[in-house]
């Protein structure tokens, strides 16, 4: 109930305001269990995809928004239950892997629609990167339940990082067929079957996307990125005190070089 509330409050005026469109509404299954494996873009895909189906979907989020205390702990603790997340122990000796694939098996065990992002997190670019085999898998394989590939489109273009005001845009979600994995029962712990039947979900994503598929984890593309950003900013450093001690080189030399240098910055001031 209180989903259904939280959907009216949330959902309604999201619709309203974003008008997402939506391909492949045919492929929900009324009933039953079924895995919707998306992409992950953007922070608001796990509102955008609940906005615009019939049927609930639970998705997994870190147990911090669930437990932090005070006022505001506790109002982010409740908005994260109405929009049917379920918190995530990242405690212990195998993280949240564990839980997460202990998690969508309950839900899947109720009948009821489970999302996941293989990724794992979302993209720093834009790209799609490669699923992580460790929930999505095991999940599909220990439940039975179809993996239906979701693809978000442009949600990462309606606030990107450093916009404190969202662009009012028409984001998208293609939804494709069910993939059938049945063939595999039995073999959860196969890393080779855990394995290709991650990527196979990861190439249906990828067509119903139209994104630049990257064969490295999203996580490493992340530190990539932060260890070349650093990189950037030491060598900016390394040339700023570079040119202030040739500044001070040449300001000290006796020569008319500078000399020349000297009364110009004596001009300059």
């Amino acid at each position: 109930m209180f989903y259904g509330t939280m959907k009216v409050a949330i959902g309604g005026p999201l619709k309203l305001a974003f008008r997402p469109w939506v391909e492949g509404m045919e492929n929900i299954p009324a009933e039953g269990p079924a895995i919707l494996a998306s992409n992950h873009l953007s922070f608001s895909d796990s509102f955008f995809l609940p906005s615009v189906l019939h049927r609930k979907v639970t998705f997994i989020a870190k147990a911090e928004y669930f437990t932090t205390p005070g006022v505001k702990g506790r109002l982010t603790a409740a908005f994260f239950k109405g929009v049917g997340q379920l918190p995530v122990d990242r405690s212990g000796s195998r993280g949240a892997g564990e839980a997460a694939v202990k998690s969508g098996i309950e839900v899947l065990e109720r009948g009821e629609l489970f999302g996941i992002y293989p990724e794992g997190t979302r993209s720093p670019d834009g790209r799609l990167y490669r699923g992580k085999p460790g929930g999505l898998a095991r999940v599909a394989l220990a439940t039975g339940a179809p993996v239906i590939p979701v693809a978000m489109i442009d949600t990462e273009k309606i606030q990107p990082p450093g916009k404190v005001l969202p662009k009012l845009m028409r984001p998208g979600i293609r939804i494709g067929k069910p993939l059938d994995f049945s063939r595999y029962r039995g073999l959860a712990h196969d890393r080779f079957v855990l394995r290709a039947v991650t990527d196979e979900v990861m190439y249906e994503i990828m067509n119903l996307s139209g994104q630049e598929y990257v064969d490295i984890y999203a996580t490493a593309a992340k530190r990539q990125i932060a260890e070349a950003a650093k990189a950037g900013k030491e060598a900016g450093k390394a040339a700023g005190k570079a040119a202030d001690e040739a500044r001070k080189a040449a300001k000290a030399s006796p020569g008319p070089a500078g000399t020349e240098e000297a009364e110009k910055e004596k001009q300059a001031e």
